[in-house]
């Protein structure tokens, strides 16, 4: 399978895992190995500038810690799209402009200017070829992103967004109940 890279996932209705229901998820990193990504419709309560006060003014709005997955919730990971070169050490391009930054750098020492920044509790990961049996039962849905999509300023309802531009079937699930038991 070619790599997801850089691809969102979407949760299909009929995933229930609540780790993952009605999530939106980057992929970070997609190969033989597994894949790594960051649910992008998941922010908590928790304000980023009380754990990272030197990282306040590049966050965008809202300036929470994001649930980025069931998967080492006590680590920080950090999304960013930068104007400029990306730095050396510390950064690993996701595509379309987006990378994963290392955010234990000070801000005064990453090159060109922070243009985004959204700050994940953990991560979603999946072992090799695990993503791939996702798919193939249909819990997944696969769809290029859009520039906005990872730093959407109303993350909440991201999942209906996505779903809603894309064609045929998949834009009829936007509209999909969140219990269809009660219709």
């Amino acid at each position: 399978m070619e790599s997801l890279q850089g691809k969102l996932l979407i949760a299909s209705p009929s995933l229930l895992d609540p780790n993952f229901t009605r999530a939106v998820v980057l992929l970070c990193q997609h190969d033989a190995d597994g894949a790594l990504g960051l649910i992008l419709n998941r922010p908590t309560d928790a304000a980023v500038a009380e754990f990272l006060p030197d990282w306040a003014a590049h966050l965008s709005l809202p300036d929470v810690v994001f649930e980025g997955g069931p998967v080492q919730r006590e680590a920080a990971v950090a999304l960013a799209r930068l104007d400029g070169q990306p730095p050396a050490d510390g950064w690993v391009a996701v595509g379309g402009g987006l990378g994963l930054l290392d955010i234990s750098v000070p801000p005064w020492d990453v090159p060109g200017r922070v243009e985004a920044l959204r700050v994940f509790s953990g991560y979603a990961g999946w072992g090799g070829g695990q993503l791939e049996g996702e798919l193939r039962t249909d819990d997944w849905f696969v769809v290029p992103s859009e520039p906005g999509d990872a730093f959407a300023p109303e993350p909440e309802p991201l999942w209906r967004t996505v779903l809603a531009r894309q064609p045929g079937r998949l834009r009829l699930l936007a509209h999909f109940p969140d219990d269809p038991t009660l219709n």
